[in-house]
């Protein structure tokens, strides 16, 4: 095909190059048993075939998913006023009261909510102790508080951090 466009074009060969390469990927080839533009152009159409089924249903699965995940799933909205406990995270390997972490509070409070901040945060009105502790916080951090008296956990025997972690300290070594 080359050397025909050669002969034919024998001075400006080189600009019908484009036609050449349009001619042999269109003609029939015996290895492929079709043009070179149908065998690529077949398995980009079907590439993209897939992708679309694989695309639906993995929106299925996801939708599926939802609905199970919805099932347990509550929204958690407080009001101006509620009562609720906040999360602390245990520092991992370190005892309080001679009690394991595992087995040390979880949540420290009760605490007054001020104010919704966004649709997930909430202002907490802290005590003095904690006044270095940023007062906003998401609602996973959050428990409700039945407001039972009785139920206050006390935090003045827990050094809580900066970043909500406390470190426990046994209250006698026994020999």
């Amino acid at each position: 095909m080359l050397r025909a466009c050669a002969l034919t074009y024998s001075t400006k060969w080189d600009e019908c190059l484009h036609l050449a390469e349009f001619a042999y990927n269109n003609s029939y080839q015996k290895s492929l048993e079709m043009a070179s533009f149908k065998a690529l152009y077949d398995l980009v159409t079907q590439a993209e075939e897939q992708v679309k089924f694989i695309h639906s249903h993995l929106k299925r699965a996801q939708s599926r998913q939802k609905s199970y995940s919805d099932k347990r799933r509550r929204p958690l909205v407080f009001q101006r006023g509620d009562h609720v406990y906040l999360r602390v995270s245990p520092m991992k390997g370190v005892h309080q009261f001679g009690v394991k972490g595992k087995l040390a509070p979880r949540y420290i409070g009760p605490f007054r909510i001020t104010e919704q901040c966004g649709s997930v945060a909430y202002r907490l009105e802290l005590p003095p102790h904690l006044a270095a502790v940023h007062d906003v916080f998401h609602v996973s951090q959050l428990k409700k508080c039945l407001r039972v008296l009785e139920e206050v956990v006390d935090t003045s025997q827990i050094q809580i951090e900066l970043d909500l972690t406390y470190e426990d300290q046994p209250i006698k070594i026994l020999d």
